[in-house]
């Protein structure tokens, strides 16, 4: 049998990335940290016998948690107190999610999403970095570097940002409270401001969605956070997707299920930037793609040949095998808006035909000008 010693020098910092990964799908419904377990048993087992053993525990039971209302900002150090490994040159590396193709760790004031699945079409990764170097905005994420780690799986970095909408919206929902107008105009301003600088360039994002939207800070009455646009692993670019995707032949499964326009649920391989406008309009429900089409007629009223004129194009006609649901004002869509420019202005984003969506330039500027009325 080997000394403790030896199995640790023997032992990979590799094989000990492989074992928190491992950990981490064994334990995802626990909330348990696959880092702190793999750390204790890294320093307390006497022989890798034991080491694999505690990397390789049953799985636990599942616990419903007694619902609870989230604090608003996140504890200001998140980070676990154990050690956390190395990854490429960035030392205290710990877990913080999981998407479709990677995991996303973080290294103080860094995060790095490490790409764990590859050829998952339209997920690429490779196109995200070139885009993301490509691009220079205030409200467009910065891409720090890119490297292969010690597994040779691509590494792309990132300032860490504690905060995504879609965690702040989820405090509004739990405390029955809503954003105030300055803030909403402010996470608009952003997003639309990003939307316009890369629909300028032909780009498409297909993945517009509060989690895709990152946050230095709670929202403060006097200091606004930083916020800006991310996910850009399944991007469209006109120049650099033209040959594996052509501009008629996208492909249709994009984006999260219920943010989907309706012409990319019908078929139409031909969209446009309009999709990331729909869907940063946020008309949307849960379900999967048939009942997302019946909420999403059930929501503005269905379509017809006068309000969808493309459709009638399509292999699958809207209006000829659904049921008809009368169309709703945006005054009963969305009657917690109190300012009547706020359901317009939605409302110009969520139409039907993606021609006759509003630009995200025109939504910028009108933002822009409501911010001058302010501070005029």
């Amino acid at each position: 049998m080997t000394s403790s010693a030896d199995w640790r020098t023997a032992l990979t910092a590799s094989e000990r990335y492989e074992n928190i990964q491992k950990l981490t799908k064994a334990l995802a419904a626990s909330g348990a940290s696959a880092f702190s377990i793999e750390n204790d048993a890294y320093k307390t087992a006497t022989t890798r016998e034991e080491y694999d053993a505690a990397c390789n525990p049953p799985p636990p039971p599942v616990e419903i948690p007694e619902p609870s209302s989230p604090p608003y900002s996140p504890p200001e150090d998140t980070t676990p107190s154990s050690p956390g490994i190395t990854i490429g040159t960035y030392p205290d590396c710990h877990y913080l999610a999981s998407g479709a193709t990677s995991e996303v760790c973080r290294s103080n004031r860094y995060a790095l999403k490490v790409i764990v699945e590859t050829n998952i079409a339209p997920h690429n990764p490779r196109l995200e970095a070139k885009l993301l170097s490509s691009f220079s905005h205030e409200t467009i994420i910065n891409l720090i570097e890119t490297f292969h780690d010690q597994s040779t799986r691509f590494v792309l970095v990132f300032p860490y940002m504690p905060l995504a909408l879609s965690s702040v919206l989820d405090h509004h929902i739990s405390t029955n409270t809503s954003l105030t107008s300055p803030q909403i105009h402010h996470l608009f301003l952003s997003l639309f401001s990003a939307l316009e600088y890369i629909h300028s360039q032909g780009i498409i994002h297909r993945d517009i969605k509060p989690s895709s939207l990152l946050l230095s800070s709670p929202f403060t009455p006097s200091n606004p956070p930083t916020i800006k646009l991310s996910d850009f692993g399944t991007a469209w670019s006109p120049t650099l997707s033209s040959f594996t995707e052509p501009t008629d032949n996208k492909i249709l499964d994009i984006g999260t299920g219920q943010y989907r326009a309706p012409e990319v649920l019908f078929g139409n391989k031909s969209y446009t930037t309009a999709i990331d406008i729909w869907a940063a309009g946020g008309v949307h429900e849960d379900g999967n793609q048939l009942g997302l089409i019946l909420s999403i007629f059930k929501t503005i009223g269905s379509p017809t040949r006068e309000t969808w004129p493309e459709a009638g194009g399509f292999r699958t006609v809207p209006w000829e095998s659904w049921r008809a649901f009368g169309e709703r004002g945006w005054g009963e869509v969305l009657p917690e808006v109190v300012e009547g420019r706020w359901r317009e202005l939605v409302g110009r984003c969520v139409r039907y035909e993606g021609g006759w969506r509003v630009g995200a330039e025109e939504v910028a500027e009108i933002l822009r000008g409501w911010e001058r009325e302010v501070e005029g």
